[in-house]
């Protein structure tokens, strides 16, 4: 049996132990996890730095070592992630009502792991914690598959996590990692219909096109953030500014991070005076329509054409619109379903901009750095969601079960 395959066996088999553990004991385990990456802090620092030393030979983006550089805050917020994900209440198990049927039938559904779930990512070390966090509380086996430029920080992160289960006498295989980042492996893994459930690519654009196109798993696909902030006709100036600057500059190398701006016509003129030199002094690359230019120096004028790109970095994308419609209809045309934000002090526009908006997360006044799953009360998220099979934005425990008919009768027959 191929090395592959073996695995993914050995996680399914794991999973079901896992399907019917109790919740305290859950809840110690990933305490117990928490502390071991505090403890182990150094560690982990040491072996990221190989994947560090790698990347900059290798000529890796900026903001790509960004995402792979693990430091005692990151590590820390790892940590605080599987508290987090802790004291959250467990889905397994919980039931709701559905009724009787004329017949006497009792109706309920019961929410239930998904069984494997396999994460294929790129230089993200830390999403081996918050996947395998996750994953754990939902009863769910985790199959993480990293890139080659995080292989280094992911084997020793959950070899770690794989000492405190056999710690609490439960099998290691319920987090298991590729231990190489061979592509012919991956695609392997991508065949393993018999035991993994569903696949969850986090990466860039090419990533998840690949395993969309390849896989004979299910796939939740984690698309790249193409996020906009429009700046509506009666928006508030200093509100508006602060959450482009937040927004653009706070990290840039995320995919909450904003990609696009989009100011109303009427507007336009007060904001970009105020927008155009802040964001000179933050060093930001500005790609602007034809209208828009004159508001910037040395910006690059782009045709229609020319939006919706991913920069993640210190760039942003710049254009003028008539309406809100023009706004939402750009939004539909460039945005990636992840998120989108509107700035005003309308709520009737607000709440239109919010039904309307085809997207996982649309925010009214609030950055989109908040579009992240500890912001929004999921602890550690395992992604964001771009298509709605079977989850929508960021994904937390529930989103890691499904739920099944529990039906209930006295002998009841079918005539």
């Amino acid at each position: 049996m191929s090395l592959i395959k073996d695995l993914s066996r050995k996680a399914a088999e794991a999973a079901q132990i896992l399907s019917v553990l109790d919740e305290a004991e859950k809840n110690a385990v990933l305490m117990d996890m928490a502390k071991t990456l505090r403890d182990n802090a150094n560690g982990i620092i040491e072996n990221n730095a190989k994947d560090l030393v790698n990347a900059k030979n290798n000529d890796l983006a900026a903001s790509m070592i960004d995402r792979l550089t693990l430091n005692e805050e990151r590590i820390e917020a790892m940590a605080e992630g599987l508290e987090t994900v802790a004291i959250l209440p467990d889905p397994v198990g919980v039931e709701r009502d559905l009724g009787t049927r004329p017949n006497g039938l009792q109706i309920r559904k019961m929410r239930v792991p998904l069984g494997v779930v396999c994460m294929i990512y790129e230089a993200r070390p830390n999403v081996t914690a918050d996947a395998a966090g996750l994953c754990f509380k939902s009863g769910n086996a985790a199959i993480l598959r990293g890139g080659k430029e995080a292989l280094e920080s992911s084997l020793f992160i959950a070899n770690l996590l794989q000492d405190v289960l056999e710690k609490h006498n439960l099998p290691r295989e319920l987090i298991s990692v590729v231990p190489n980042a061979d592509r012919a492996l991956m695609q392997e893994l991508m065949e393993q219909k018999d035991y993994i459930d569903v696949i969850i690519p986090r990466g860039g654009e090419g990533l998840i096109n690949y395993v969309t196109e390849n896989s004979k798993v299910p796939v939740i696909q984690h698309f790249k953030g193409v996020c906009h902030l429009y700046i509506d006709k009666e928006a508030d100036i200093e509100t508006a500014i602060n959450l482009l600057v937040n927004g653009k500059t706070q990290r840039t190398g995320v995919c909450n991070a904003l990609e696009g701006l989009l100011v109303h016509e009427d507007i336009a003129e007060k904001f970009l005076s105020v927008a155009g030199p802040i964001l000179e002094e933050h060093s930001v690359k500005v790609n602007s329509c034809e209208n828009s230019s004159k508001y910037f120096n040395n910006s690059t004028v782009i045709k229609t054409d020319g939006f919706g790109e991913e920069y993640l970095d210190l760039e942003i994308a710049v254009r003028i619109v008539p309406t809100i419609e023009g706004a939402m209809q750009h939004i539909a045309r460039f945005g990636s379903h992840h998120t989108e934000v509107i700035c005003t002090k309308n709520e009737l526009t607000a709440k239109r901009f919010q039904r309307t908006v085809d997207s996982s997360v649309v925010m009214v006044n609030a950055s989109s750095r908040f579009s992240d799953g500890s912001q929004l009360g999921l602890g550690a998220e395992i992604g964001i969601a771009t298509t709605k099979l079977h989850a929508y934005g960021p994904m937390g425990l529930e989103s890691l079960t499904t739920e099944k008919y529990l039906v209930n009768g006295v002998g009841q027959v079918r005539a």
